[in-house]
């Protein structure tokens, strides 16, 4: 292997390790970010189970209202019909019959009322079952987010000490000037920071390197940058051809 492809693949080794690097600390950070925004949907769901329980339970007391009063006016319909046969004029009579009949007209719209609060209820009742399974599922799946936090952040920490270590034994061949320009660009730039070219394409912004770019690269005499992203670049078809 020549002096040029064993410092690239130095080079992709290290990346390998910062890569992995990268995602830990990142985990680090996202992972009290992550059950700050369980906890925020948790007490959300929270205050919708609430909010249709309670929207549940004036439905519930609307519904007995209802068939209070539907009782009622039944009670008293059925008192107006037995006084009827008693009644000693006409015009007694007439009013009898129109009270009978307001309030059997109020008693139906009370059951239509009925009917439709039955109906709503009835949704309600299936909304607040999936707002419960909603909120018990949030629960737990905070619950044990919140317990599992700490031995999280301790194996993340573990690891990037290990990591560490990896990172100075992959680094250790490099020649220090590749090595600071791999640093640099690093520190500058999102990951990766060296990246293969596949038919003159580069692999880290996905844009053509020139032509003569593109053959000088080929040739595998110096590592080279991609023009576009800045990236460290090297032709996918050499370790191809080692292999």
């Amino acid at each position: 292997m020549s002096n040029y492809l064993k410092q690239i693949e130095q080079l992709v080794e290290l990346q390998k390790v910062d890569d992995r690097i990268h995602l830990i600390r990142k985990d680090l950070t996202n992972a009290p970010k992550e059950i700050e925004k369980l906890k925020a949907d948790f007490q959300a769901a929270e205050k919708e189970r609430i909010y249709i329980s309670d929207k549940l339970e004036q439905l519930k007391e609307q519904e007995k209202r209802l068939n209070l009063d539907i009782d009622d006016d039944e009670s008293r319909i059925k008192k107006s019909r037995g006084k009827l046969m008693q009644v000693g004029n006409s015009r007694e009579y007439q009013a009898m019959m129109r009270e009978m009949d307001s309030m059997e007209k109020m008693n139906r719209d009370r059951e239509a009322a009925k009917k439709r609060l039955a109906e709503e209820l009835l949704s309600q009742e299936s909304i607040f079952a999936e707002a419960e399974t909603r909120y018990a599922s949030l629960k737990e799946n905070l619950e044990d987010k919140e317990a599992g936090l700490p031995e999280r952040m301790e194996k993340a920490q573990d690891e990037l000490k290990n990591l560490d270590e990896r990172r100075r034994e992959a680094g250790r061949d490099i020649p220090l000037p590749v090595l600071s320009r791999y640093e640099f660009i690093r520190e500058r730039l999102e990951y990766p920071v060296i990246v293969p070219v596949f038919s003159g394409i580069c692999n880290g912004c996905n844009i053509s390197i020139p032509p003569q770019s593109y053959i000088e690269l080929q040739k595998g005499r110096q590592i080279l940058s991609c023009p576009n992203c800045q990236r460290l670049i090297y032709w996918s078809e050499h370790f191809r051809a080692e292999n």
